[in-house]
């Protein structure tokens, strides 16, 4: 598994590349927003350790282009941030990083969160060949596309994140269904989920900025106030 590192401060940057080296992992370092981006095309790897306040493009920029490359290996982004700071931007924003990881932090903990991300790779790779369909939507899990039928009747192949095709596949397996926060993260992440329910704020207002005709006012995925999220579609399909 490649890792990149992007971290400006030099002893940050050794303690994590040592630390992951030791269990494995092969890691590369880079020091500043542009020669991210240069590397992330480079290396094209499977996981990016990314701290928040980095010189030039900072985090949330370089995590934001990262995520507007079609066709592009899809990463998982950790993003890194000193104790209390700018955490609730990093929730708040439709950045696109998969988990965030406040400074400082023992390397035992680093080790296991990113394990964490890397087991969700190998358990959705084991997914049985499904489809989930809808009127207006279609995922396949096999081949990992999902697609939307336009009024005209064409279909559109959606650009999803990982983490934005498991939510849309999460909500097609049950349409109708009300989500409470607690058990998409169960779906989706399992026991391996550290950190705060907002999260899935996060990924929810994300996969509806791609899915939505407007996203401030949904048609497919509903806010159920106190509970959580369900998805409708005009008239609701079966599994596949």
């Amino acid at each position: 598994m490649d890792i990149l590192i992007v971290e400006d401060e030099p002893e940050i940057a050794r303690l994590i590349q040592h630390t992951l080296e030791a269990e494995g992992f092969s890691c590369q370092i880079s020091n500043n927003g542009l020669a991210a981006l240069q590397k992330f095309q480079e290396l094209q790897p499977d996981l990016i350790i990314l701290d928040l306040m980095i010189p030039g493009l900072d985090g949330l920029e370089v995590c934001a282009r990262i995520r507007q490359k079609p066709g592009q290996k899809d990463p998982y982004i950790l993003m890194l941030t000193a104790k209390g700071e700018e955490l609730d931007r990093i929730i708040g924003l439709s950045t696109g990083a998969d988990d965030y990881f406040v400074k400082p932090f023992s390397p035992r903990e680093l080790v296991a969160r990113v394990r964490a991300l890397l087991r969700r790779s190998l358990r959705q790779g084991s997914q049985p060949n499904q489809v989930y369909q809808t009127p207006h939507f279609l995922v396949d899990l096999d081949q990992r596309i999902a697609s939307y039928q336009l009024e005209s009747g064409n279909t559109e192949t959606l650009d999803l994140t990982t983490l934005e095709f498991n939510l849309l596949s999460t909500f097609l397996s049950y349409p109708g269904r009300v989500w409470s926060r607690t058990q998409l993260i169960d779906k989706l992440w399992g026991d391996d989920f550290f950190g705060d329910e907002r999260v899935v704020d996060t990924h929810v207002a994300r996969l509806r900025k791609k899915i939505e005709p407007d996203p401030s006012h949904p048609t497919f995925i509903k806010t159920v106030t106190g509970v959580g999220y369900k998805f409708e579609d005009a008239v609701m399909g079966g599994n596949g």
